[in-house]
């Protein structure tokens, strides 16, 4: 905690007064976030950081495991960010990020760690159809790294179930991405919708999860 300590007093003393006329500004304009970032809450993981974002330019949502409960599910803090972000903020983008050496990874494929930690057991059952996929279609070695990417695919399709996100797709305001940060080599590859599975992100190619389907649903009669 003192370490803490030591950085709000930096954060006051050194930083605040060269970023006055931004927050006065910031404060002036309200929040006018670009994009929704449903994170793991591991504290190696910030989305900021990752992204060299300054304030105002996220909205960001984290939790154990980036977990996204399907809207018939659950009312809770993430199914009201959602619906904050896309219907009061607008924002155009939402991204699911999941992370290496994921520890709620880690406890869905070992289920006797979460015993004294019954409400991340009841949040994880979320990632069940992950766990699924990973145990009847990789080999044991390699499962924890898969589970964590295949958690971020199921994730998006739960988001998809979400009535502000169906509206948004389907007007043409919205894009869903799915991340994934390598934490010992920083590398973040994204989940490409078209191809069904994860590439390189590249400064001119950014992989998309969904875009709107405008254009592509029946019409009326």
């Amino acid at each position: 905690m003192n370490s803490l300590i030591r950085g709000i007093a930096t954060f006051q003393g050194s930083v605040v007064p060269g970023q006055r006329r931004m927050n006065r500004q910031l404060v002036r304009d309200g929040q006018h976030p670009s994009a929704l970032i449903i994170a793991c809450a591991d504290s190696r993981v910030a989305p900021g950081h990752i992204t060299q974002a300054g304030p105002g330019a996220l909205f960001v949502c984290r939790n154990a495991g980036n977990i996204v409960p399907r809207a018939s599910d659950v009312v809770g803090g993430v199914s009201a960010a959602i619906a904050y972000a896309v219907v009061a903020l607008g924002v155009r983008d939402i991204v699911v990020c999941g992370h290496s050496d994921c520890g709620a990874m880690k406890g869905l494929m070992n289920r006797d760690l979460l015993k004294r930690m019954p409400s991340v057991a009841a949040r994880l059952r979320h990632a069940d159809a992950a766990e699924r996929i990973v145990c009847e279609a990789y080999p044991e070695q390699d499962r924890h790294h898969a589970l964590a990417l295949e958690n971020v695919v199921v994730q998006l399709a739960n988001l998809r179930t979400h009535a502000s996100v169906a509206a948004a797709l389907a007007r043409g305001a919205l894009r869903l991405h799915g991340w994934f940060f390598e934490i010992e080599t920083g590398a973040r590859p994204a989940y490409d919708g078209a191809r069904g599975r994860f590439r390189p992100i590249a400064e001119a190619d950014m992989p998309v999860a969904e875009t709107s389907y405008v254009g592509s649903r029946p019409r009326a009669a």
